[in-house]
């Protein structure tokens, strides 16, 4: 299909906080492909910082969620819709690029009335009827990879694997980051998937099993106490997303379990371990080609592991505890 040329292109991406990194690299190749036009992201409140102050952005702008809840929510995103239109946002010809591929932001790019709205074949919701574009994908693929398949059909060329770049901000340093002079291994214990977070046991022992290695602890915890030791800095509860990039880029070694805060991890530090017990790593798990995985009761690249090993549920236990405080602390060592 021939698209008209834009002059302004419109991603459409409202959330989750690990679904707005994997689509970076789709976003940044579009950005190199058409340096000239206008370049705008359209995210929930809470997740803005992830891309305020990117360099391949001209503009982040507002989704407010949390205001289209209950039964009446379509016809609320559809005025908020048609104010945003009124208000002179909008430019034409632009593109709408539908990542989401969700009911809701096929309905925030319905909206629009800008351009032709391109989205991915694996749309739910019916958000596909909306689209005069459909790029098909492959539902097995790794997320990066699905979302890059978009610029691929729109003529643009996308990164290998190894070349892929997430162009997230540089983050703000949290207080309390120790000054050592090594820098410390950062450690996120907690998701909000179930059976995914590690247990107040694993975690500790994690930890006793990282001494001497500073260990800075991270993420959310509903009312989990602290590990305990000399050797650990606890800033659970206590890092922005801003402040959340820029440790883990500066971490040693990243630990953590299957969460958003794991994509941010490997979109900025290839010394990142993911722990995945009933999700698939060669779906979600990290995408940069130098980091690992556990899974299944072993460590590996996440393109390592068989089929029978990505569908396997098996949870982490001591033994698995151990074996990735044991790799992590030699990679630092060696690394010295």
């Amino acid at each position: 299909m021939d698209l008209p040329a834009p002059s302004s292109i419109l991603i459409v991406k409202p959330s989750s906080l690990g679904d707005i990194v994997h689509t970076l690299p789709a976003v940044d190749a579009i950005r190199r492909a058409y340096p000239g036009v206008k370049l705008r992201w359209i995210a929930n409140t809470e997740w803005m910082p992830l891309l305020e102050n990117s360099p391949i952005l001209d503009e982040v702008l507002e989704f407010p969620r949390k205001k289209f809840r209950g039964l009446a929510a379509i016809d609320r995103i559809m005025k908020w819709a048609g104010d945003w239109k009124a208000s002179g946002r909008s430019a034409a010809p632009e593109w709408v690029l539908d990542f989401q591929g969700l009911l809701r932001s096929a309905l925030i790019s319905k909206g629009r009335r800008s351009g032709p709205i391109i989205g991915l074949s694996d749309a739910r919701e019916g958000a596909s009827w909306f689209y005069t574009l459909t790029v098909p994908v492959n539902a097995g693929a790794h997320a990066v990879d699905r979302y890059l398949e978009l610029p691929r059909a729109l003529g643009i060329p996308v990164p290998l694997p190894s070349e892929v770049s997430f162009p997230l901000p540089i983050g703000t340093r949290p207080n309390g980051w120790p000054d050592d002079e090594q820098p410390p291994i950062v450690v996120h214990p907690w998701s909000r998937g179930q059976g995914k977070s590690l247990t107040d046991t694993q975690l500790q022992r994690l930890c006793d099993q990282l001494t001497p290695h500073r260990v800075v602890i991270v993420g959310r915890s509903e009312g989990q106490p602290a590990p305990a030791g000399d050797h650990i800095v606890d800033l659970s509860n206590q890092t922005s997303l801003p402040e959340l990039i820029w440790l883990m880029r500066e971490a040693a070694w990243c630990i953590s379990v299957d969460s958003g805060p794991m994509h941010i991890a490997s979109a900025v530090n290839p010394r990142t371990l993911g722990i995945h017990t009933w999700s698939d790593p060669r779906k979600v798990g990290p995408y940069h080609p130098s980091c690992f995985v556990w899974k299944s009761g072993r460590i590996a690249h996440r393109d390592e592991f068989s089929d029978s090993e990505c569908i396997s549920e098996e949870p982490i236990d001591e033994a698995a505890v151990e074996a990735i405080a044991q790799f992590v602390a030699t990679q630092v060592r060696e690394k010295r």
